[in-house]
């Protein structure tokens, strides 16, 4: 087996906090954005941490965490314009925070009391897709009536839309096909892909035998690889490749070259597959202590300001607990009612059945 190039990485900030320049991405914020970009990855942290020790109280079926990803779900989703739309996978609690999306909303999927509970088309984000990477054709599908409605081409008012998967899902075969409909339509759509080494316990070296951003050449449309725990970098490179989309020059693979801390879900125990070492190694590329270290470094924050992060922190993760605790169970014969858009009379008659199965069992006191 060949071992790959050494592959160019664009970074805007160093581990150690050290602003960077680069030649074809760069980012210029004011003073309040670079603060709000570091409030954003503490929020979207507290979040997955909140939900995470839910699941593990039994108030939570499963949870998919993204500790380590924050920076390159928040720069991306701060890249999105607000007529830009998101595909998710079940992960992308930080895109969802930069649409607005209710964390609750988000609990109670993973509870297990609602199908999503968001509007796509009022957030411009889709709801979760668990059906592993099936996001990018509905993604690609969308892109391409965009460009038939006529809503590419305008840098200001041209619409652009992303699709997240992660590198394990890289290996599906609807990612190619998505990359082959994308690229042949000249479709607006940014692929973005969060490749934190592990698609569950499967390494990306057994996955790939090149990087995966320069699988974008052979489909025939550009491919980058950012560093994805560089908040700041994440956010230029991805604006660019949505300006580029909505502005009629096709598709885009970004490669968001990151780490997953924990375990891929819940269920999930890495400590079967991986080395702690190698663990602690990327604990020292933390997306939020970069961000943390420029912040102290450009002398924008006090103290003052990270304890009132700390603060709001707090009081999302307690509103998120009360939510969820509070979330009223489901009639379990509701899940027939959204099936199909019209009952059906196979689906009715299944339905009747249930409802007299499961009353048998709240009769019987179980």
């Amino acid at each position: 087996m060949t071992v790959p190039e050494a592959t160019p990485l664009v970074q805007l900030l160093t581990p150690e906090g050290e602003r960077v320049h680069h030649p074809d991405y760069d980012v210029e914020l004011t003073d309040e954005e670079y603060r709000s970009f570091y409030r954003d990855l503490v929020l979207v942290r507290r979040i997955d941490v909140e939900a995470t020790a839910l699941q593990r109280q039994g108030e939570l079926g499963i949870w998919a965490a993204l500790l380590g990803q924050e920076a390159a779900q928040v720069g991306s989703g701060r890249a999105l314009r607000p007529q830009d739309f998101a595909f998710p996978t079940y992960r992308e609690h930080g895109v969802a925070w930069c649409r607005e999306v209710d964390p609750l909303h988000l609990l109670s999927l993973f509870r297990g009391v609602s199908n999503g509970g968001w509007d796509p088309q009022d957030k411009r984000f889709n709801l979760y897709t668990i059906v592993i990477v099936s996001q990018t054709l509905h993604a690609t599908g969308y892109a391409m009536g965009i460009t038939k409605d006529g809503a590419v081409g305008d840098p200001d008012t041209g619409e652009a839309v992303i699709a997240y998967f992660g590198d394990g899902a890289s290996s599906q075969g609807d990612v190619n096909e998505a990359f082959v409909w994308a690229s042949v339509y000249n479709s607006p759509i940014v692929f973005f892909c969060q490749n934190n080494q592990w698609g569950i316990s499967t390494p990306t070296a057994t996955q790939s035998r090149i990087p995966l951003y320069k699988r974008a050449e052979g489909f025939g449309f550009p491919g980058v690889r950012v560093d994805g725990n560089d908040v700041l970098a994440s956010y230029a490179v991805t604006r660019a490749a949505l300006d580029s989309a909505r502005t009629g020059q096709g598709p885009t693979l970004i490669e968001a070259f990151t780490y997953r801390m924990g375990a891929h879900t819940t269920s999930d125990d890495p400590t079967r597959y991986r080395l702690a070492s190698e663990l602690e190694a990327w604990k020292l590329k933390d997306p939020l202590e970069r961000m943390k270290s420029f912040l102290y470094k450009q002398q924008i924050v006090d103290s003052a300001f990270f304890e009132k992060v700390e603060a709001d922190a707090d009081e999302l993760a307690a509103r998120i607990r009360k939510g969820c605790l509070e979330m009223p169970d489901p009639d379990p014969v509701t899940m027939f009612d959204y099936v199909y858009d019209e009952m059906t009379p196979l689906l009715a008659e299944e339905r009747a059945a249930f409802a007299t199965y499961h009353a048998g069992f709240a009769g019987g006191g179980h």
